[in-house]
């Protein structure tokens, strides 16, 4: 039975969506001003995991991820660029996009954008309006948080406790100071729309309610953000949504992943440890980093640094070295039957706990260790723990390529197997690999020695594990 920890509870409750197999997932997605980094990468990853492990448990997940093309963020970088600011969110998007499929993060079901639901967003203000919940000011709108009963359900604070610790957008005509906009009176030189208030143009917190209500309904299973969304952001939502339909839950379970630091730090450009995604890419591949991402827990901090991303990045090898190694066995018998059972039932439960991936991965790693005691199983279950490793990475997202020797490589392993007189049955590799196990057995280490540095000329590499060899392509 899965479980997840509610926000709104603080508890781990059972995951019944409310209708059969049927999930409704929103996560608040990109305010498209500038390019992505990796504390949006983490959070976008363990979402991306979230919605694998999902559908892997058969469920039929409808999964919406929204785009903000119009917010003050946005509207301050186009000024300072001197460019318009639509046209710089749709750069800034079409940006997002690219890098977001460079991590392998699967296309959501839906990427609403704001533009494309203004009419949505003015019927939902104007029923707040009719329900006592918002007032109208001079063509801005707020939401009265007074009408409230109760303020800060989500994260457990109360309304003098938010006043505090919120940077409050300073109006003297408001009722209370932590009312917020829900429609915003046009300015020059903004993008604005036409209202029964007049032109202007929508509040940030209205713009999700807007969205997701259009795209999932009025009440749905799952609503996911990073942990620096729950006040305000989804406080603001949950007020606006319920008071507009009066219906609760407006969501049933409140997922939120923790902040990303740099080497301890909070991660800014004025402390020059900034790094967007497109950085990374260029030092380290995706499954590098979403291995690092599934090594913490969805709600727990991560610290990143070069040196623990090239810790996952060894880490991950060893477990796909085992994809490859088990497929050397020789047919027999052997336990390998019995750990892969309990390998899958040690994967599963930690899933099913919260999706905690660090215990998923303590249970692939065991599996590992033992599968390495061992020198035979049967081919039927042999290709199946070859799948079960690729299935497993495949729910982290990580992708398991085929290893595959380019054409020129293959040429040159034939001259090395005739250099050495290796006679050659089925793939030349494996053919090389075999002899020089031989040549290691009759301790001949100074053939064998050599037969390795041929192959390194040519991009293949020889690592020496137990009793076995395995080969890898590496980059010249």
């Amino acid at each position: 039975m899965l479980r997840i920890y509610n926000t709104l509870t603080r508890r781990k409750e059972k995951f019944v969506p409310r209708e059969g197999k049927k999930v409704g997932m929103y996560v608040c997605g990109p305010t498209v001003y500038d390019y992505p980094h990796i504390g949006h990468a983490r959070t976008y990853v363990a979402f991306d995991i979230i919605v694998r492990y999902l559908r892997f448990k058969d469920y039929d997940v409808k999964y919406v991820v929204n785009i903000t093309n119009v917010d003050d963020k946005i509207i301050k970088r186009a000024n300072e660029a001197g460019e318009e600011p639509l046209k710089l969110a749709d750069r800034f998007e079409k940006i997002f996009f690219e890098d977001m499929q460079a991590l392998g993060i699967e296309k959501a079901d839906a990427y609403p954008r704001v533009t494309e639901h203004i009419p949505e967003i003015v019927a939902l203000v104007r029923k707040l309006i009719e329900n006592g919940c918002a007032y109208e000011i001079e063509g801005d709108v707020y939401y009265s948080v007074e009408k409230v009963g109760k303020y800060g359900a989500l994260s457990r604070q109360s309304l003098k406790e938010m006043m505090a610790g919120a940077r409050i957008e300073v109006d003297e005509r408001k009722r209370y100071p932590m009312d917020f906009a829900l429609w915003k009176k046009a300015k020059p030189g903004e993008p604005s729309w036409q209202s029964p208030w007049g032109r202007g143009r929508p509040g940030w917190h209205i713009e999700c309610s807007a969205m997701l209500m259009k795209h999932l309904g009025e009440q749905f299973d799952i609503h996911g953000g990073a942990v620096d969304l729950i006040s305000p952001h989804h406080e603001n939502e949950i007020l606006q949504s319920e008071g507009a339909t009066g219906k609760k839950p407006f969501v049933k379970y409140w997922l939120h992943t923790g902040f990303l630091k740099v080497e301890g730090e909070k991660m800014s450009k004025s402390l020059g440890n900034f790094i967007t995604v497109r950085e990374l890419l260029q030092k380290y591949d995706s499954n590098s980093f979403r291995f690092l991402v599934v090594s913490a827990h969805y709600r727990s901090p991560i610290d990143f640094s070069y040196g623990s991303l090239e810790k996952s990045k060894k880490s991950l090898e060893r477990l796909l070295n085992t994809a490859e190694f088990v497929k050397t066995f020789k047919e027999g018998q052997s336990n390998l039957g019995n750990l892969l059972k309990k390998a899958r039932k040690e994967f599963e439960a930690a899933m099913d706990d919260d999706f905690n991936t660090p215990q998923a991965l303590a249970a692939l790693f065991d599996f590992s260790k033992e599968v390495r005691k061992l020198k035979c199983g049967s081919r039927e279950v042999v290709a199946q723990t070859s799948d079960f490793l690729k299935s497993a990475l495949n729910i982290f997202g990580i992708l398991v390529r085929e290893k595959e020797i380019p054409g020129e490589a293959k040429r040159k392993l034939t001259e090395v197997a005739k250099k050495f007189g290796i006679r050659v049955e089925g793939e030349v590799i494996e053919s090389i690999v075999k002899a020089r196990e031989e040549l290691r057995k009759k301790k001949d280490y100074k053939t064998s020695d050599e037969i390795r540095a041929e192959l390194q000329k040519i991009g293949i590499l020889l690592e020496n594990e137990e009793e076995k060899t395995v080969w890898k392509i590496i980059s010249l």
